[in-house]
This record gives C-alpha cells, structure tokens and sequence, in this order.
C-alpha cells in the first residue's frame, strides 16, 4: 500500500505542480487536503499550459480519480472557471473527481474582508493573496462557516441569514475608513466603501453553484478507507509551502491553514500511519510572493536576479528571488519527515558563473538554528554562504544524472548533504517528461 505526500519545502511556488504530475502516472487517487485558490499549481502537458487553484493535478490522467478533501475551502465560481478550462482540453470529470461534503465555502463577505483588512492595516500589511482565504478559514474554526453540508442538511439559507447579519456590520464599519478603491480580488464585486451585501442575491447565486456542482459532492471518508482496505495508490497534493504554515511559518507571514504532511490526516481522513513517503519538493534556488522575511533575496539589479524571474501562478505578483536557502529546507524535512527531495528548475541555473548555498544563520554575530529564530529576528539573520562554480551547459531536458555537467552534479550532491535528504528527482524543465530520477 502506497500514500505518498507531496510538500512544499520552502515558500511555496517550489514546483510542486510538476511533481504532482510526475507521479500521478501511477496514482489511483489524486487529492488536495488544504488550502484553497490561493495555491497555483503550473501543470504542462500535450493538452498544453494550465495554471490550476484548485482541482488536484492529477486530473490528467484518465485513470485517476481526484479529490477535493474537507481541509480546503472552496470558492465555487473559481471551481466552475477551472472546471470549464479543463474540460476545453478534453478532460472528463464524470465519476472522477469528488468534492467533499464537509469543505467550507469562500463566501463573498470573505473576499471583501480580506481586502478591509489588508487595506486596514496599512504598512503593516500581511500581504495575502486577498482571495478570502484566511477570513474562510477564520471562520470555520470560530462555528462560522458555510459547507456543501449545509444545502444537503438544508440549513444554508438560515446560517446564510446570520453571517450575512453579521459581516455586514463589520464591512459597512470597516469601509467608511478605507473608500479608495475597488477589491483586486477574484470574483469579489463590492467597493471596498462598504457596500452590505444583499441576502437573497448571495442566496440565489450560491444555490445556482451549489446545483452546478452538485453530481460531484460526495461524502469522502467512504472512499478514502475503501480505497485503503484496496491498497489503492494515493498521491496527496499539498497547497502552499512548509514555511507557510501557520505554527510553523514565520508568524504572521503565513497562511491560514496547516501545510504540513501531517494535515493529510485531519483534510483528507488518512490516517497517520498509511502515510508510506513523504516528499519535498525544492526549488535549485528560493522565491517568494508577499511579505515576510527571506534571508537570501538578491536585489533586483543583482545579474542572478532577472534569471531567477518569476510570476506567480495565481497572484500574477513577481516572486522575489535569491540563493537556495537550505536552513529552512532542512527544518521542513525534519518536521515532515522528509524521505526524498525533488528538486526543481535546475535548468534556470545555467549560465550564472558562481552560485551560492545558504548553509547557516547568524543572528547577532551567532550562529542560530531556524527554530530559534521568530518574527522580527528572520529579518535580521545574516545567511551563511557556500560558494560554487556554476555551469554554462543547456540542461534543459536531460534525463540521466550522469549526462549533466559535472558542476551541476556536484550542486545536486551539496544539496544532499547539506539538508541531509536524499534527491532522488530533478527537475530539468518545464515539460513534463524533463525529470532526472536517481
């Protein structure tokens, strides 16, 4: 029996669409535990470029059924956009992928709560993707939230009733102080003046999504341990990155949901230990998108910088980029349990004459393990670097180990000892079949 757990190592925006992809080939079941739209998985194959939110990756394989577990919470209208691009390129979703009855709802109140919020804080800004993501996750967590449940149970229209009651108060409060501009938010249509929401145009569109969609919600617990009691192959997709969890980020720069390996468990139903491989999927280099400290950023006019560009998947924000960072690399294995490293983009390094490698922290003139070091202190760690002689050779697409210039070999084998995880698979391109497993 196989469960095999796809984390991101670092700050998210690692890779792990690929990855996901990579392995799914011999995946029965394909499932997402946590999160939400705020997560962007870059997925290509022959049907072409997809940038997915929210439906597991695995989605292109015809053999693989996909799950939606009660950790995410889901915004319907992105659900059905994604569901229709999908389906464009030929995919079928009948019978194959199974939204979970117990996932709380990204309501419109969430989105423009995100936005007051952010707008509220000023300068001292989170930094989120204002999707509605942490305001949803709030409130499930204080008996707030909306779920598919409540159409089947036929509760939605009263708990609908009340949170409408509520968060209007709170929106009509917080937008007479903020009225400069419209939420950059996706689906949110109120000015961030404060509009109140209207009770029965929220009513009707929920229940027009909730029909949309409802062939594919299912009760998930059934198919989980049945697939189980099978020896099924279960791949399970982590949104977000390690570095982003909510205990174990940098607080307050984090998400709003768990995004260990651990919270397979409690968003999906598996139980602890089915879980047979765990693996971290690491960039050859770091990026992030929003604030929050990070030890190794390059400034923009570094020559490595413009090659290390990216834009995010699902914000469209630039990443920030620098040398890889295995201090926290290294912490995120020992918290998941990391069996194996896929590494990603090793491809992007050619041409850069030295590279370096984050081996250490010094904080104060100290050495200091990441553990040690909360809040304010990551913004003011000095990274401990090793030096390495790059590579002017195209990797791109090469798929024996061997084959690849003997700097790159020596980068891969630094990594290795450095976070003490084996890398068992690099990723040397974009395309699908671009993978080098040792």
């Amino acid at each position: 029996m196989s469960v095999t757990v796809i984390v991101g190592s670092q700050w998210g925006d690692e890779g792990k669409g690929k990855a996901i992809d990579y392995f799914a080939r011999n995946a029965d079941f394909v499932a997402r535990y946590n999160g939400g739209n705020n997560a962007g998985h870059t997925v290509i194959n022959e049907h072409g470029t997809f940038k997915i939110h929210l439906v597991p990756s695995g989605i292109f394989y015809p053999h693989t059924k996909c799950l939606m577990g009660n950790g995410m919470v889901i915004d319907p209208q992105v659900l059905l956009d994604e569901m229709k691009e999908i389906r464009r390129a030929g995919i079928d979703f009948e019978k194959r992928l199974f939204i979970a009855q117990r996932a709380h709802l990204i309501m419109p109140y969430h989105k423009m709560l995100d936005g007051l919020y952010e707008q509220a804080k000023g300068a001292g800004a989170t930094g989120t993707t204002r999707r509605g993501i942490g305001p949803a996750f709030a409130d499930k967590i204080s008996y707030n939230g909306l779920r598919w449940a409540d159409f089947i149970g036929k509760t939605f229209d009263e708990r609908l009733a009340v949170q409408i009651g509520l968060k209007n108060k709170i929106i009509t409060a917080l937008g007479r102080k903020s009225s400069r501009s419209t939420l950059d938010v996706q689906g949110a249509r109120r000015l961030a003046s404060g509009d109140a929401l209207d009770y029965e145009d929220v009513r009707e569109e929920y229940w027009n999504y909730y029909e949309q969609l409802k062939p594919y919600i299912k009760e998930l617990a059934p198919i989980v341990h049945k697939g189980l009691e099978q020896n099924k192959k279960f791949l399970l997709e982590q949104a977000m990155g390690s570095l982003l969890d909510t205990d174990w980020g940098v607080y307050p720069f984090v998400t709003a949901s768990t995004t260990l390996a651990s919270a397979a468990t409690t968003g999906l139903g598996i139980p602890p230990r089915k879980i047979s491989r765990i693996i971290g999927v690491t960039k050859a280099y770091s990026t992030r998108v929003g604030a929050g400290p990070m030890p190794t950023e390059l400034p923009d006019d570094h020559p490595a910088r413009e090659q290390f560009a990216e834009t995010a998947a699902t914000t469209g924000r630039k990443r920030r980029a620098g040398w890889l960072d295995l201090v926290p690399v290294k912490f995120t294995a020992q918290i998941n349990g990391t069996d194996a490293l896929f590494v990603t983009k090793l491809d992007t390094l050619s041409g850069i004459d030295e590279l370096k490698i984050c081996v250490g922290y010094k904080l104060d003139g100290k050495p200091v393990q990441f553990s040690e070091v909360e809040g304010a202190g990551m913004a003011r760690v000095e990274p401990v670097y090793r030096s390495f002689r790059g590579w002017q050779e195209d990797v791109r697409g090469i798929r024996k180990f061997a084959d690849l210039p003997k700097n790159a070999q020596k980068y891969i084998e630094a990594i290795e000892k450095i976070s003490g995880v084996p890398v068992r698979f690099i990723g040397t391109g974009p395309e699908r079949e671009a993978v080098i497993k040792r």
